[in-house]
């Protein structure tokens, strides 16, 4: 997959209709966590040095379709213009007449914020003239939002039908790391997927399993692999409906000659709650306990195969990590990839999270910044808003 990059371009007194990702948490009208316009700085400043003039466009939030104040970019526009170090105009709408007065005034070098684009439904139905009311503010189109890479809308991908369009930086990092995983990893390839459900990853599973040598499961979703292979599981999360499907899914691995590694043992407690008190179970879950978190023979297992891996893509907590108490494994597993020596992946909101919570970030190879898109192009699907960018 070869992408058009903003390397690519002349920016030079040109107008970039930008999309990024500020869809940032918002309370008492002040920004609270600014990770993802920082995420979005370094192809901002690029384009500026290069002598852009930037009409930069975002959602925040689903207000549906509506023009609802609560939904505003006001409060982004504040923390983008510090974080910026300059001012950043905020238009009052996303189309229209004053909105293109404004775009026409701007002077090399500015920047301009759109309000939310999800104010319009011709946004997230792909609408081609709404497309096009936005291709029209500028002579190039940049997209740096992987969050929403995988949404084809109008500001992701009808957009590019009118302009020539570029990778940011950004989505390139995202696919320089995510690509290989699906093609050609560096081997020992190791998959860590945990989270509560089969149902939710099974499908990014089916596709690992082409380019893995050493499959993991862990969290809830474990369960239902443990009963297919006839283990007790207590009261521990069980999707029936699943059952088949992790049935032919060992299959396959076996057949393909996968390891696949399952909890082993089991921190437990009597009820789904944070003060329950955590019980060891070796082997089986037995009685009404709940499985809450691997335990350290398990954390053992795989922090051995995290050791000599030269790829390692990391999706899914492996326990209710939001309790103190049934965090450890995921913990260990998260020490384990920052002190791996080989190509390390996080992606998902949990894994991110738990990354962001035990303070590793800066020890993995990349952590992704989409939840839904990073999933989805581990699943393989085609993802609208890269494949626009493709040469």
């Amino acid at each position: 997959m070869v992408l058009n990059t903003i390397k690519d371009a002349n920016f030079n007194d040109k107008k970039v209709v930008i999309r990024v990702d500020f869809n940032v948490p918002i309370k008492d009208g002040v920004v609270t966590d600014d990770t993802r316009i920082k995420a979005a700085l370094p192809t901002i400043t690029y384009l500026l040095e290069q002598g852009a003039t930037l009409i930069v466009m975002s959602h925040r939030g689903r207000p549906k379709g509506e023009k609802n104040p609560e939904f505003s970019m006001a409060p982004i526009s504040k923390r983008f213009s510090e974080l910026l170090n300059k001012e950043v105009k905020l238009a009052p709408d996303v189309i229209g007449s004053e909105v293109e007065e404004l775009v026409k005034s701007l002077e090399k070098g500015d920047v301009l914020l759109l309000e939310n684009c999800r104010y319009y439904n011709e946004e997230t139905s792909d609408d081609l003239d709404f497309a096009k009311k936005l291709a029209s503010y500028g002579d190039v189109y940049v997209n740096d939002a992987f969050g929403t890479a995988h949404r084809a809308h109008a500001s992701t991908e009808g957009i590019s039908h009118f302009l020539p369009s570029y990778a940011g930086f950004l989505i390139e990092k995202e696919v320089k790391y995510m690509a290989p995983l699906l093609s050609n990893p560096q081997k020992p390839f190791v998959a860590i997927i945990g989270g509560s459900k089969v149902s939710s990853k099974i499908t990014v599973l089916e596709s690992l399993v082409n380019t893995c040598d050493t499959i993991v499961i862990g969290g809830g979703m474990a369960y239902t692999f443990l009963k297919v292979q006839g283990k007790e599981i207590g009261k521990s999360l069980l999707e029936d409906d699943y059952i088949e499907t992790a049935k032919s899914f060992l299959a396959k691995a076996e057949e393909k000659g996968v390891k696949v590694i399952l909890p082993v043992d089991h921190l437990c407690g009597a009820t789904f709650s944070e003060d329950a008190e955590p019980v060891l179970s070796e082997g089986e879950i037995k009685g009404d306990l709940i499985g809450m978190d691997i335990g350290p023979k398990t954390v053992e297992l795989i922090t051995s195969e995290i050791k000599t891996a030269k790829s390692v893509v990391w999706n899914g907590p492996m326990g209710v990590f939001e309790f103190d108490a049934f965090s450890k494994g995921t913990l260990e597993v998260a020490k384990a990839l920052a002190d791996c020596d080989g190509i390390t992946v996080v992606g998902g909101g949990d894994s991110v999270a738990a990354i962001n919570k035990f303070n590793l970030a800066s020890k993995i190879s990349h952590v992704s910044t989409g939840g839904g898109a990073s999933l989805e192009f581990l699943e393989g699907k085609t993802l609208p808003g890269i494949k626009a960018l493709e040469k």
